[in-house]
C-alpha cells in the first residue's frame, strides 16, 4: 500500500470461490475479463482485497489453479487473518484484537461433545478459527446449543454457517465484516480511506461485508440461498447493495458500472485493438492491450494481420531492443516480424495470457518504466516472467516502445524456453 500517495480511488473487497472465481467456467473468462480491466484502469491508484474463507494453504493452492491477480491485501480464514502484499506480511494488531475472550482449547473441548460436527482438514484449523462440516438439517440446533455452552465457559464467539455445510467458530470480533471495518479504520488513520469501496460475495459468510456503513455491495447472480435470504431480511431496501445479473467476476464488473465507480469496459471486450485508444497517456493500458493482442494472435483470433503488425512496428523505436528471458537480445521490430510465423499456432488449444501487478513510473518528462508479471497458460503448464518496458512519448505518435526485458519468475516451471516468444 506504500505505493499509494493518496486515498485509493476504489477498493474492491471480494470473496474468491464462486465470486471472483467461477468454478463452472473452465476457460476462466469472467476472471480474465476482470483481470484486464483492473490492470488497465485501476491497479495504479486503487486497492484489490481478497476476502476468503480459505486458509493460507488452500488460498495458495487456488492461486496455482486459477489466473488470480496478486491482491494488495488478503483477508483469509473467514476474516481471522489479514496479510499485506506479495510477502503476505501479517497484521499483528488484528491478531491482538482477536485474542480477547478467545481460548481455542475450550472451543475444541466443547465441540468434541457434538457427534454431528465433522472436523475439516488440519489446514483449515487456524489460531482463531475452528472449522467443521455439519448437515444442513442439524446446523441450527447445533449452533444454538454450542453457542450457549461456549458462553457459559466465558468465551465470546461467533458461529458462521455457510455453503450449506461449513460451520466456522471464530472470536466474536472476527469475521469478514469486522476485518473490513478494521481495515477501513486503519486506512482512515493513515489518511488513505478509499473514495469508494465495493464488497462482493455469494454466500452466508459474506453477509457481514454488506453491513459495513458507506460500502457498496454486489451479490453475484449465482449467490446462494442463505445470502439472498439474509438480503431479503436485512438489506432489501438498501440501494447500495444489488443482486447482479451476471455470474462471479462478470457480476463485479457489472456492479462497477451500476454504481458508477469508474471504467467498466474490460479490454477483453474490445474486438478491434486498432480502435482501442486510452483517453489519457496510459503506459499500463498499452501493455495490457499488447499482451491481449498476443494471446489472440496465437489463438488465431486476429484477422487483419498485416495492419496489426504494421501498427505494432510503427509503435516501436527503430533502435528498440527486446531481451528474451534466456538473455538473448534482438531488435524489437524483428521480434514483431517473427510473430507472423506463430499466428494461430495455439488455435483450439488451452492458451491464455494475462498481466499482473502492472505499475508505471514516470521517470522523466515523457518517459515511463512499466513493470509487471506476464503470465502464459499453455495447456496445464503456467509460465511467468517479470517484464520491464520503457516507453517514450513522441508528439503525434503516442507512446513508443523503446526497450523490453523479460526474466523468468521463480513461480515459473520452465521446460523449454525456446517456446517463449514475447
Amino acid at each position: 500500500m506504500e505505493r499509494l500517495l493518496s486515498p485509493p480511488r476504489l477498493m474492491i473487497v471480494s470473496d474468491l470461490d464462486h465470486t471472483m472465481v467461477d468454478h463452472h467456467d473452465p476457460e476462466n473468462l469472467s476472471l480474465l475479463r476482470f483481470n484486464s480491466l483492473w490492470e488497465n484502469a485501476y491497479r495504479h491508484d486503487s486497492l484489490l482485497v481478497f476476502s476468503t474463507g480459505r486458509s493460507p494453504t488452500l488460498y495458495k493452492e487456488l492461486r496455482k489453479e486459477k489466473p488470480l491477480l496478486t491482491p494488495d491485501i488478503t483477508i483469509m480464514s473467514v476474516g481471522t487473518e489479514i496479510t499485506y502484499g506479495n510477502s503476505m506480511a501479517p497484521d499483528h494488531g488484528w491478531v491482538e484484537t482477536l485474542n480477547n475472550k478467545w481460548d481455542i482449547g475450550i472451543v475444541k473441548e466443547e465441540t468434541s461433545k457434538f457427534s454431528e460436527l465433522k472436523l475439516q482438514a488440519e489446514s483449515e484449523q487456524r489460531p482463531h478459527k475452528v472449522s467443521f462440516y455439519v448437515d444442513k438439517s442439524k446446523a441450527q440446533d447445533v449452533t444454538k446449543e454450542l453457542s450457549q455452552r461456549l458462553e457459559k465457559r466465558g468465551l465470546d464467539v461467533k458461529i458462521i454457517y455457510s455453503g450449506g455445510m461449513d460451520l466456522d467458530i471464530l472470536p466474536q470480533g472476527a469475521g469478514k465484516g469486522q476485518a473490513l471495518a478494521y481495515l477501513l479504520k486503519k486506512l482512515k488513520t493513515e489518511g488513505k480511506l478509499p473514495v469508494n469501496t465495493l464488497a462482493c460475495g455469494d454466500s452466508g459468510n459474506d453477509a457481514e461485508l454488506f453491513s459495513i456503513p458507506d460500502v457498496y455491495g454486489v451479490m453475484v447472480s449465482n449467490a446462494q440461498e442463505e445470502l439472498l435470504k439474509w438480503h431479503a431480511e436485512n438489506a432489501k431496501d438498501n440501494p447500495k447493495v444489488i443482486h447482479a445479473k451476471e455470474r462471479c467476476a462478470s457480476g463485479i464488473i457489472e456492479a462497477i458500472g451500476h454504481f458508477k465507480l469508474g471504467p467498466n469496459l474490460s479490454p477483453r471486450d474490445v474486438s478491434d485493438f486498432l480502435e482501442c485508444k486510452a483517453d489519457n497517456v496510459n503506459p499500463g493500458h498499452e501493455v495490457v492491450k499488447f499482451f491481449l493482442f498476443y494471446e489472440r494472435w496465437r489463438r488465431g483470433e486476429v484477422e487483419n494481420c498485416e495492419a496489426y503488425t504494421a501498427s505494432l512496428k510503427a509503435s516501436c523505436h527503430p533502435g528498440g531492443v527486446f531481451v528474451h528471458p534466456s538473455g538473448a537480445e534482438k531488435p524489437l521490430r524483428d521480434t514483431i516480424d517473427e510473430l507472423s510465423k506463430y499466428h494461430g499456432d495455439k488455435q483450439g488449444k488451452k492458451f491464455r495470457v494475462w498481466a499482473d501487478q502492472v505499475l508505471a513510473t514516470d521517470t522523466n518528462p515523457g518517459t515511463w518504466i512499466v513493470k509487471l508479471d506476464k503470465w502464459e497458460q499453455i495447456g496445464d503448464e503456467r509460465l511467468c516472467c517479470t517484464t520491464t518496458v520503457k516507453f517514450t512519448a513522441k508528439e503525434g505518435e503516442g507512446l513508443v516502445w523503446e526497450h523490453v526485458q523479460q526474466t523468468w519468475s521463480k513461480d515459473s516451471m520452465v521446460k523449454d524456453d525456446s517456446a517463449w516468444i514475447i
